[in-house]
């Protein structure tokens, strides 16, 4: 494959998110590809302690074996009454051999472990590390986040995850309610991404800048 010179791979193979960054990062001049340009990278580890490991660790990982910039993010969802749970573990939340858990299994252990707890105790947030690093060892990083409540059942077909039950008080909708433009309004991925692209214009000329 012919790959241009200002090629950043997006660490995804989520179409909606592969759509989303490249609009955002066109201005740049940046063309955007995501993982299933190359399909011998395979799926990436996410095996550290929080939100920001991940995001760096899978960035680093598409960076060295394309030899390209790559953009990485992780999220999840930090309960107040579960201690922060299911956090890094969001997507594995009620797996029981490691690998992600559908999102339905994933939402029925959410509410099982809430039974019973009200109030403060079901305040939670969606959390969102984005990561961006290049070959020449630059690296940027940029949260977001998303403050909510637990409802106490799923409402709302839109979204995914634990969409269904994450309550935004501001619009009195669960995330799964909302449309995609109004969730892009409110949601801690949106955030995250505004906040890289603020550190983008560095980044991305200094890389420029060693190309020559």
């Amino acid at each position: 494959m012919n790959i241009p010179s200002a090629t950043v791979v997006l660490a995804t193979c989520n179409k909606g998110k592969i759509r989303e960054l490249k609009l955002l990062l066109a201005p740049f001049g940046a063309v955007t590809v995501g993982l299933d340009a190359f399909p011998s990278i395979g799926d990436l580890e996410e095996n550290g302690a929080d939100f920001t490991e991940n995001a760096l660790s899978k960035a680093r990982a598409v960076c060295a074996v394309t030899g390209l910039p790559a953009v990485a993010d992780d999220s999840g969802l930090e309960v107040e009454g579960l201690g922060g749970a299911p956090g890094v573990r969001s997507a594995r939340y009620a797996s029981v051999d490691g690998k992600d858990a559908p999102d339905a299994a994933n939402v029925e252990k959410l509410l099982r472990e809430l039974s019973g707890m009200h109030g403060e105790k079901r305040r939670a947030r969606f959390r969102c590390v984005m990561a961006a690093c290049a070959p020449n060892g630059e690296s940027i990083t940029a949260e977001g986040t998303w403050e909510g409540m637990i409802a106490e059942q799923a409402s709302g077909n839109n979204g995914f995850g634990y969409d269904p039950v994450f309550f935004d008080p501001v619009s009195g909708l669960t995330a799964a309610q909302m449309t995609a433009a109004e969730k892009n309004k409110r949601s801690h991925r949106a955030e995250a991404a505004s906040g890289l692209l603020r550190l983008w214009p560095a980044f991305w000329d200094a890389i420029l800048g060693q190309r020559g």
